[in-house]
């Protein structure tokens, strides 16, 4: 089993803990070992660089530097928001911007979705998928921090990125083209201007219902519980009855892995995914 970096930063340890289990079976079914940073921090992706550039480049860096000093492996990252920050300070670091921090760039930053998407990986989950998801149609949502911007990120397609699409047809899912997996849905709105939050989420919801889409696919905690959270607040404020759960990719690849512990996961989603699954006849 090869072993890999873990950065699950604060949201995976309490309103994504479902994105954190799963990521962790996923990982372990596809021979990764996952050896969480030692003493790990915050990375400060909420606010902190709109309130202090040096506090929010620090946060960041004394986890790379960590990883580097004492695992000497690469580490993956979860969440979106969290991978940008990582990623910003890792520049940072190369251009010796911050030399109290003691990191050379042996350590590569990768955001999970991108580093399951290699093909090594894509060939292992195929052997690994014992149940279809044949028949649940989706759409996948990237949001905007995994893949902008690309100056950051180093993705190749900050536009039009591919690797969830890629992994849910692995699985089976009926993936949907649609034109807004990488709009903003206003996370870092959700304090100051839920007006806004609301109005953006909407349209997301119309827009997958529009191709068709039983369910929205994410890769970001932020996004899951914008998407997830919103629901019942825009159906009644729109006078909507709007039924779409919102699933992590890391989810519907357990799912087809035929692992049953749907259950346990599910509890933490505000819109039951339970009633979709079962008329899908995949739980």
């Amino acid at each position: 089993m090869e072993q890999l970096g873990y950065y699950p930063g604060c949201t995976l340890e309490t309103t994504g803990r479902e994105f954190d289990m799963t990521t962790r079976i996923t990982c372990q079914q596809l021979g990764i070992e996952l050896v969480e940073i030692p003493d790990w921090n915050c990375c400060g992706a909420s606010s902190a660089h709109e309130l202090n550039n040096y506090l929010a480049i620090s946060l960041a860096a004394r986890n790379l530097a960590i990883a580097e000093q004492k695992l000497a492996l690469d580490v993956v990252i979860p969440c979106a928001a969290c991978f940008n920050r990582l990623k910003v300070a890792q520049k940072a670091l190369l251009n010796k911007a911050y030399s109290e921090f003691v990191f050379e760039g042996r350590t590569k930053v990768y955001d999970l979705l991108r580093f399951l998407a290699q093909p090594r990986y894509k060939k292992r989950l195929k052997h690994q998928v014992g149940k279809s998801l044949k028949g649940l149609k989706a759409v996948a949502y990237y949001g905007c921090l995994l893949t902008r911007p690309p100056e950051v990120t180093d993705h190749p397609h900050p536009e039009n990125p591919t690797e969830m699409d890629e992994i849910l047809k692995i699985l089976g899912v009926d993936c949907l083209f649609w034109s807004y997996k990488t709009d903003c849905c206003g996370a870092s709105l959700t304090v100051g201007r839920v007006d806004v939050v609301h109005q953006l989420v909407k349209k997301l919801y119309d827009h997958a219902l529009e191709v068709g889409a039983e369910c929205i696919v994410t890769a970001c905690p932020l996004c899951h519980a914008n998407l997830d959270l919103r629901q019942k607040e825009i159906n009644e404020k729109f006078n909507k009855n709007y039924y779409l759960p919102i699933f992590y990719f890391t989810e519907l690849m357990v799912l087809a892995m035929d692992i049953n512990d749907t259950e346990v996961w599910a509890r933490g989603h505000l819109v039951d995914p339970i009633p979709l699954l079962k008329e899908k006849g995949l739980c």
